[in-house]
């Protein structure tokens, strides 16, 4: 079997070497792994840093570059055009997540108890993660509950793993971080289970280089309403 590591990218000159490198250097076991990094119109020396990485030249790793930036959903979606895997792991360009926890991740889709796990930042508490956003994301993951009739911890998490058939027939269309509540209620929708399983989380300021802004919170509602009325 193999496992395909997207990595969608904007402006992380800093870190999309060292995240890389941390992806290939993972224990999977016995599976076969590809990577393909997804620079999504980045203007602050990503390509650079991309190009002058040891790992440009393994051929585990493929680029793809979006000439404008059109959003985290878009650059998923271009990945996911070109994934050849049958499990698809997400993986953001910052430090956020470790890769170290790919096994864990991957082992319940192998063991056959789902078809999709998710990260959850909050089940082994939720110590240095700032109160917004243990707020915020609270407030959204409830919301999706209370929808979806779902008892996720973490909606928003950027660790979502599913085989590469849950999306085969799935109609992904939000560009932006709205990718998360959409993928969640599309996958929800189509009865598909979502396990979770902790991973450490390392929360970094905007600046550092978070990019999600309160404006997305709004349109992770927007997302979560809009696709439990289209279901009826």
């Amino acid at each position: 079997m193999k496992l395909s590591i997207i990595v969608p990218v904007y402006n992380e000159a800093r870190t999309i070497a060292a995240v890389v490198d941390r992806i290939l250097a993972v224990d999977i076991g016995p599976l076969e792994r590809e990577v393909l990094v997804v620079d999504d119109g980045s203007d602050d020396g990503t390509a650079a840093s991309i190009e002058g990485s040891a790992w440009r030249r393994d051929a585990r790793v493929r680029v793809h570059e979006n000439p404008i930036n059109l959003g985290k959903g878009a650059a998923i979606r271009h990945g996911l055009r070109h994934a050849t895997g049958d499990i698809i792991v997400i993986q953001d360009a910052d430090l956020e997540l470790d890769p170290g926890h790919y096994a864990e991740l991957v082992q319940p889709i192998l063991d056959g108890r789902s078809e999709i796990v998710y990260g959850s930042r909050f089940l082994n508490g939720t110590a240095g993660i700032p109160r917004r956003t243990r707020v915020a994301n609270r407030a959204l993951t409830v919301l999706t509950n209370v929808l979806y009739g779902s008892r996720l911890t973490d909606m928003e998490t950027a660790y979502k793993v599913f085989r590469r058939d849950v999306v085969d027939g799935m109609r992904l269309r939000c560009v932006g971080f709205d990718f998360e509540p959409e993928f969640t209620a599309k996958a929800l929708r189509a009865r598909h289970r979502i396990l979770e399983v902790p991973v450490h989380y390392k929360p970094r300021g905007e600046a550092d280089g978070k990019k999600i802004r309160w404006v997305d919170g709004f349109d992770a509602v927007y997302a979560l309403v809009k696709f439990r009325i289209a279901a009826r």
